[in-house]
């Protein structure tokens, strides 16, 4: 075979590799998945959750790059302003402003007086739009000097918020049942009122309007407020939506599971995406207009073909990138699969956002050197053993070790958490 020719060999497995990777399922956080979005180049995916964490994901290998913490509540929105740069925003009505790489936020947006619980972000990418249950939406101009504009005049919690695509208006929509086309360039909002609350918005590359409401119903408007039609989306509430970037579909989740594919031109729904049946909170698509990203209150990420309805893949251990490829079979390390994102088994590894695990049994709580342990933690007197790893898994965190940021999480079978600490006890030794 001539180098060449291997060469080409090579690519294609580690095509197929990749492939895999980026089908695989995601699961990391430690509560629902509030909010997911994909970069522009569609290289990247950012995750928010009830865990009050932010996951940045690489396509390429299936596999948590970063964790980001800075919240102190639920995240609810997160959005990218760039390839490399980002925001995230919760419960705590802050507003944080990342670029990739950094474990810290580059600039804190503050104002809202209550959580902030959508983003988005305009055409040309100068400004951020955030909406909150304090009834209000703001403009944030990125070029850092700026003060941000309020709008004002929703009566109650605004729930969903979007640029027109040519950037001269922005759509917002509250549980006051009306949507708001507010012109940037100044002047009185055109008000539409509907039949139910409403939860969710988003706008199609010809400007057209889709609203999700609390009946159910998706209302289709135009871009200057006309209302063109409805459709049953299904029979809880929708809590999010997402339009294709070539603007044929529109995919609705909804409070009860499920995922509404709808063709826009026909305004039918094409197919239902059912997952494990708790709420769906988070969808987008990718730039191919098929691929969907969906959130869940079950913690996970998935990957779906929006024109087929099918479940892309499932986790792929041994991937290309996967830190824990050489445990490939191990049922331990399948179960500690959804701690990687925020810890290391080797003290060689860069530093995530929660301790490394080497080393830990016989090591006291919180006196690993080098990492910032809270207070609570410092006055505890646990020894981590396979003993104590096991009981904080059984009762949950919270329980365990008050003062923790360690997202809650529980193992029930006890079969698994011993899997898990006999894999602790083979992969962390010194």
């Amino acid at each position: 075979m001539t180098r060449a020719a291997f060469a080409a060999v090579i690519a294609t497995v580690l095509l197929v590799i990749m492939t895999d990777a980026v089908m695989a399922q995601m699961r990391g956080h430690g509560g629902p998945v509030r909010a997911v979005a994909v970069s522009p180049d569609g290289r990247s995916i950012l995750s928010g959750s009830f865990d009050t964490s932010v996951i940045r994901w690489s396509v390429a290998t299936g596999f948590a790059e970063q964790v980001l913490r800075f919240h102190s509540s639920a995240v609810n929105a997160v959005v990218f302003l760039s390839n490399s740069r980002m925001a995230s925003a919760g419960v705590d009505a802050q507003i944080a402003i990342w670029t990739a790489g950094r474990s810290k936020p580059d600039t804190i947006l503050s104002g809202h007086g209550a959580p902030v619980v959508a983003l988005a972000v305009s055409p040309d990418r100068s400004m951020l739009a955030s909406a909150s249950w304090d009834s209000s939406v703001r403009l944030w101009p990125q070029d850092g000097g700026s003060k941000p504009r309020v709008l004002q005049g929703h009566s109650q919690n605004v729930n969903g918020v979007a640029f027109t695509p040519d950037g001269q208006s922005l759509v917002s929509v509250g549980y006051d049942l009306t949507l708001r086309i507010w012109p940037l360039a100044g002047g009185a909002p055109e008000v539409v009122t509907l039949p139910s609350p409403l939860n969710a918005v988003a706008i199609a590359p010809d400007g057209g309007i889709a609203v999700g409401a609390a009946d159910g119903k998706i209302y289709f408007l135009t871009k200057g407020g006309k209302r063109t039609g409805e459709i049953q989306a299904g029979p809880t509430p929708v809590i999010s939506l997402a339009v294709s970037p070539d603007g044929a579909s529109l995919a609705a989740a909804s409070i009860g599971g499920s995922v509404a594919i709808i063709d826009r031109k026909t305004r039918t729904v094409e197919h239902t995406l059912v997952g494990p049946g708790l709420p769906v909170w988070s969808v987008a698509f990718f730039g191919d207009s098929h691929t969907l990203l969906t959130g869940g209150a079950d913690h996970t990420i998935r990957r779906w073909n929006a024109l087929t309805g099918e479940l892309l893949g499932s986790p792929v251990v041994g991937a290309l990138g996967d830190p824990l490829a050489a445990f490939a079979g191990d049922h331990g390390a399948k179960i500690f699969r959804s701690c990687i994102a925020c810890h290391t088994l080797s003290a060689k590894d860069e530093v995530r956002a929660g301790p490394t695990l080497a080393g830990i049994f016989g090591r006291r709580i919180a006196s690993l050197p080098g990492y910032n342990f809270s207070e609570a933690l410092k006055k505890m007197n646990i020894v981590w053993s396979p003993e104590t790893v096991a009981k904080l898994f059984e009762v949950g965190p919270a329980a365990y070790t008050p003062g923790t940021k360690m997202p809650e999480q529980r193992i029930n079978s006890l079969e698994d958490r011993k899997a898990l600490t006999d894999f602790l006890a083979r992969a962390t030794t010194k």
